[in-house]
């Protein structure tokens, strides 16, 4: 589809602010009028829609905020406790809880970036989580789980949209909320989901598709990040 508007633009309407197309509310694909709770964020989403060039295909993957909205709208409002469960079920194998044993420098750069996220899991939602060395599985305390399932559980629909892809992508729901949190911005999150792939392109030096896909996580990481960042104290339900 190409791009068939001139204008974008944004209102306030009941429940939100609206994206308006030549004056016309934006649908998502199941034809919900797409609304968002803050007008960062949906000036955001119009600006996304304005930057398309005139008479071009207009390509979804140029659309992240959009689709993040839209993936909340249609999805996780009527699928809430299954995307609340598959978010929170990473508590069970987290990334931050799998080191490795050699070599020491990367054993150190693991402790070092993925440990203080570990304590802050523990300080700021009562979710210790253990650890263990090598690729042996660690079973989790299931009070740190359900701590964990809470913090998941407290985030709106279209923040849990957002919160989903980042704990899938960064293979870590401690990351993703320490996102939502402000504890950590796209790049320190992107720096601690890569840091083994990052470790060995330092050791041995990469390859284009490695990059290609790298770059695909971090405009992943960096969206989610945005999307969490617009709906400020709206990405918590009240």
């Amino acid at each position: 589809m190409k791009r068939f508007y001139k204008q974008t633009g944004v209102d306030e309407g009941e429940g939100g602010f609206r994206v308006l197309l030549d004056g016309k509310p934006m649908r998502t694909p199941a034809k919900a009028t797409l609304v968002v709770p803050t007008q960062a964020l949906a000036e955001a989403i119009a600006a996304e829609w304005d930057s398309v060039p005139d008479k071009a295909e207009i390509n979804a993957a140029h659309l992240p905020l959009t689709r993040l909205a839209a993936t909340g709208v249609d999805r996780v409002a009527s699928r809430r406790d299954e995307v609340i469960a598959d978010t929170a079920k990473y508590a069970g194998s987290d990334l931050l809880c799998y080191r490795a044993t050699a070599p020491e420098s990367l054993v150190k750069l693991q402790q070092d970036r993925w440990q203080p996220l570990l304590d802050w899991a523990a300080e700021r939602h009562g979710a210790r989580l253990l650890t263990a060395d090598g690729i042996g599985f660690v079973e989790q305390p299931s009070e740190a789980q359900a701590r964990l399932r809470e913090a998941v559980a407290a985030h709106g629909d279209l923040a849990l949209s957002a919160l989903y892809n980042l704990t899938h992508i960064a293979g870590s729901v401690v990351i993703a909320l320490a996102v939502s949190d402000g504890r950590l911005d796209a790049e320190e999150a992107f720096t601690a989901a890569q840091t083994d792939e990052l470790y060995q392109i330092d050791r041995w030096g990469d390859d284009p598709t490695a990059e290609k896909q790298r770059e695909g996580v971090r405009r992943d990481i960096g969206a989610g990040a945005r999307f969490l960042s617009l709906l400020e104290n709206a990405r918590l339900r009240g």
